[in-house]
């Protein structure tokens, strides 16, 4: 596994090499959630990249790298839809056999979608094994690449294009919401916002049944959790990666603060993004949305001049039609 701390001028490199490849995602606006939440927010809408996801960036980004050997001899990879999706897509344009490592439970639409673009699905129960041990595993016995879905400076790299674009299109922002599970998009914004917006305070926004990364900031360790239950099911990790959590540390608690969200407030979002901006988005991408409207009267507190910009990079769109309209349709508390 690599190990080497990734820099913004890998950021620009992945920029670079992602150029006619991945989507530049539009930015939007709400002038409805403007008035409700007295702030002005901008949504970078990586739920309509390549692949429904920011994930395409880090992975291809990754896949690009490869030598001629390991091109011969493919990719593994583990993830729970979002990060699977865009490696199979990614090697499907460089030419790569990929290995896909899902769980048994993850989305139809996101184990059809990744055996569509060509990637061999091998599921696991991800309550009872352990997914990083099946992939070694599979690099072991056939000489595969392993290219895990966060813990990796390539992927960090690529995620942080995402959060670049963002700057360049609006300026510097007061304060950005990422979705927060291994960390992999997260540290990539913090790289991005270093160079583009250096008084930009990060906010990362994890389930509230899984607040391992606030824990780990907090306690200065990584902090190890069992698989959390939430309808975030791109979240729905056990541990930050060792890369990321060196990145988030060394920018420091200044900088960046890890907040959580409830399934309920997941749900809203989803309505709001779909009732008002008319776009589908998934619970794991809603993260950042329903963060905000938490902490939206402490920020404006924070910055008491007014004019406060804020971003949200909302991160997915893959969702199952069926489950969609079932979580649209929930009043109340989700069971």
């Amino acid at each position: 596994m690599p190990t080497s701390t990734p820099s913004y001028e890998d950021v620009a490199a992945a920029a670079a090499r992602l150029a006619g490849r991945a989507h530049r995602t539009p930015v939007l606006q709400s002038r409805l959630i403007d008035r409700q939440l007295g702030l002005q927010a901008v949504f970078k809408c990586e739920n309509l990249q390549r692949a429904g996801a920011f994930k395409f960036r880090g992975a291809f980004n990754a896949l690009s790298r490869f030598t001629p050997e390991q091109r011969r001899a493919g990719v593994v990879a583990y993830s729970s839809g979002n990060h699977a999706q865009a490696v199979a897509l990614s090697a499907r344009l460089l030419d790569i056999p990929a290995t896909i490592v899902m769980p048994k439970d993850a989305p139809a639409v996101k184990v059809d979608a990744t055996s569509g673009y060509g990637g061999q699905v091998v599921m696991y129960d991800r309550y009872a094994e352990d997914r990083e041990e099946i992939g070694q595993a599979l690099v072991e016995r056939y000489g595969l690449t392993l290219v895990p879905p966060y813990d990796h400076p390539d992927v960090i790299a690529g995620q942080g294009t995402a959060a670049m674009e963002l700057f360049e299109e609006t300026g510097p922002l007061d304060a950005l919401f990422v979705p927060f599970g291994g960390g992999g998009l997260l540290a990539g914004s913090v790289l991005a916002a270093g160079a583009l917006s250096p008084d930009c305070r990060l906010y990362g926004v994890e389930p509230e049944s899984g607040d391992d990364g606030r824990r780990s900031l907090a306690e200065g360790r990584i902090v190890r959790i069992g698989t959390p239950r939430t309808i975030a099911d791109g979240a729905q990790v056990t541990h930050i990666g060792e890369l990321n959590f060196r990145i988030l540390r060394a920018a420091g608690p200044e900088t960046v603060t890890a907040v959580t969200a409830t399934d309920a407030g997941l749900v809203d979002a989803m309505r709001t993004f779909a009732t008002y901006m008319k776009l589908v988005v998934e619970p794991t991408g809603c993260l950042g949305l329903a963060a905000l409207r938490t902490h939206a009267a402490a920020l404006r507190e924070l910055h008491d001049l007014g004019g406060l910009r804020v971003g949200v990079l909302v991160s997915g769109g893959n969702v199952d039609p069926a489950r969609f309209a079932e979580l649209l349709a929930t009043r109340g508390t989700l069971g």
